[in-house]
């Protein structure tokens, strides 16, 4: 049996602002300025639990400008940082299939991060999976669910750890929360809202309404959540969505004509304990958030149940800064803290976006040491593939519901979940 604990060598499957703080037309506006992934990995190198970093993306002419943006904002500023790493495609190159070939040159063991656009989340994971190699994958880990139940088995077979980077989990007040519902009895009801500004159109403009939407995108978080605070306890059995229209599509965002502003669903719980306990969820996303409101989300979510109730508001944190130029903006330094420590080194790593990164890697090393079975993290109360199901039969639920313009049933049987 091997204990040593060797460092992991990691593919960063997308280049976009999560993954570097980049956009398409220069340094991100958002909270997210120089990235998390990268960044995290580059700290995690640093420290000794990474070695080996390769970038790829579709278009291999962004490469430079890229690279100069972490040299300048991420080795310049912390002390003994090394953003080095290997980039497909090449630069002169546009290749959608780059992931391939960079996948093909990785050994069985390393691992594969993918930030990527929703729709190209299932053929990644599976082309990673199937090499042998751990997948840590962005929310949604898909859009479909026979694909997530696809992963689940693939996952198992291959022996691999597959996480769902759900990263709201690592919050201390979200986590906090779950272990304190616990002690709420049966639950009744829950509503979650969560917003980005119209701004984040221009961000995403390749791929809204086409690729993915809204509910998908950032309903992901507060509907894992719901189902982690439920997991064990009670099942969602029927999905209603709704949808507001309108401002995606006219000026100056012009997205496809299908997308959609604001998506709500609604949703029937059943409790495992108690025939007689249902609950209700309502799930609001929306990008389509007013400008300056002092926040990059706006997220808060309310939780009742028999014997009490919760209430989070994660965009107001009693902490607001004002500035002449842009106005009142309310901070989450528990998410990322980008300040240098007093030694001059990255300070971030008690951040639940640096967390949530660092428990996928050190779960892949301590399998690659036969340390632990992938199987076991299931049972921690991690978002893994496994423990994630619910959360995918939801979103693709509210799908058909918007698409077919009716109800959807969540069914179980023999041991798998099902859509009908």
């Amino acid at each position: 049996m091997s204990t040593e604990m060797k460092k992991l060598n990691v593919l960063m499957c997308g280049t976009g602002e999560y993954t570097t703080g980049w956009t398409g037309s220069g340094a991100s506006k958002s909270d997210k300025k120089i990235g998390v992934v990268g960044l995290t990995l580059f700290d995690l190198r640093r420290l000794g639990k990474v070695d080996k970093l390769g970038m790829v993306g579709v278009n291999g002419s962004k490469f430079p400008a890229i690279r100069s943006h972490l040299q300048e904002n991420i080795a310049s500023v912390y002390k003994d940082m090394d953003t080095t790493f290997d980039a497909f495609p090449e630069e002169n190159k546009v290749d959608p299939g780059a992931y391939i070939t960079a996948i093909d040159k990785m050994s069985p063991g390393d691992a594969v991060i993918i930030f990527t656009p929703d729709s190209t989340h299932y053929p990644i994971a599976r082309y990673a999976i199937e090499h042998g190699l751990h997948v840590l994958v962005t929310k949604p880990a898909v859009q479909l669910l026979p694909h997530h139940i696809e992963l689940v088995e693939l996952a198992k077979k291959h022996n691999v750890v597959c996480f769902v980077e759900h990263h709201k989990r690592f919050d201390p007040v979200y986590s906090d929360a779950r272990a304190r519902a616990a002690a709420l009895g049966e639950f009744n009801f829950f509503s979650a809202w969560m917003s980005q500004p119209k701004s984040q159109l221009e961000t995403f403009r390749a791929w809204a309404g086409k690729d993915s939407d809204i509910s998908y995108y950032l309903s992901s978080h507060h509907i894992d959540i719901h189902c982690w605070i439920m997991q064990g306890k009670a099942v969602p059995t029927r999905v209603v969505a709704s949808a507001a229209t309108g401002i995606a599509t006219g000026e100056p965002y012009n997205c496809v004509p299908q997308t959609e502003d604001t998506i709500t669903l609604l949703v029937d719980w059943q409790s495992l304990s108690s025939s007689k306990h249902k609950g209700t969820a309502v799930y609001t996303a929306s990008w389509t958030a007013p400008l300056k409101s002092g926040v990059h989300s706006a997220q808060h979510w309310y939780y009742m149940a028999e014997k009490g109730e919760i209430n989070v508001d994660q965009a107001h944190r009693g902490y607001d800064i004002v500035q002449d130029e842009s106005g009142k903006a309310w901070y989450n330094p528990f998410y990322m803290k980008y300040s240098p420590s007093e030694s001059g080194h990255f300070d971030g790593q008690r951040g639940y976006g640096y967390v949530s990164i660092e428990k996928f890697i050190d779960a892949a090393r301590s399998v690659n040491a036969e340390q632990v079975q992938p199987a076991d993290f299931d049972a921690h109360g991690l978002p893994t593939i496994s423990n994630t199901v619910l959360t995918t039969a939801i979103l693709h639920a509210g799908r058909i519901s918007l698409d077919e313009k009716r109800p959807v049933n969540i069914k179980h049987a023999d041991g798998q979940w099902s859509l009908e």
